[in-house]
C-alpha cells in the first residue's frame, strides 16, 4: 500500500519559518506531480505550490515569494520551506501525490493526513 506521510508542522510567531516534509512509502513504479495544499477553517482547500517529477513550479499567488517547494525524486520526497510565515498562513497543509502503481498504469491521486501550522503570537 501506497502512502505518504507529513511532518514538520507546529506553532510559529508571525515572520517566522517552518519547513514541511512529505515521504512516498510503499510499492509503486513512479510519481508525476507532487503538491502542497491547505485548508483554513471554514474555507475550501486551496494549492499552494505544485512541482512536477522534471521540476516545473507553479505558486499559489498567496506564498509566491515567501514558500519555496522542492523535490528529491530519488527519496520520494517533497519539502515546503515556508519563510515570512503570517497569521493567514494559519491551515493544515496537505501532501498530494499523483502515483503510478504499475508500468503502463494509470495516475491516481494520493494525499498525506494533513499537518497542522499555527502562525500565531
Amino acid at each position: 500500500q501506497v502512502q505518504l506521510v507529513e511532518s514538520g508542522g507546529g506553532l510559529v510567531q508571525p515572520g517566522g519559518s517552518l519547513r514541511l516534509s512529505c515521504a512516498a512509502s510503499g510499492s509503486f513504479f513512479s510519481i508525476s506531480a507532487m503538491d502542497w495544499y491547505r485548508q483554513a477553517p471554514g474555507k475550501p482547500r486551496e494549492l499552494v505550490a505544485t512541482i512536477s517529477n522534471e521540476g516545473s513550479i507553479i505558486y499559489g499567488s498567496s506564498v509566491k515569494g515567501r514558500f519555496t517547494i522542492s523535490r528529491d525524486n530519488v527519496k520520494n520526497t517533497v519539502t515546503l520551506q515556508m519563510n515570512s510565515l503570517k497569521p493567514e498562513d494559519t491551515a493544515v497543509y496537505y501532501c498530494k501525490a499523483a502515483v503510478r502503481r504499475i508500468i503502463g498504469g494509470s495516475l491516481y491521486d494520493l494525499w498525506g493526513q494533513g499537518t497542522q501550522v499555527t502562525v500565531s503570537s
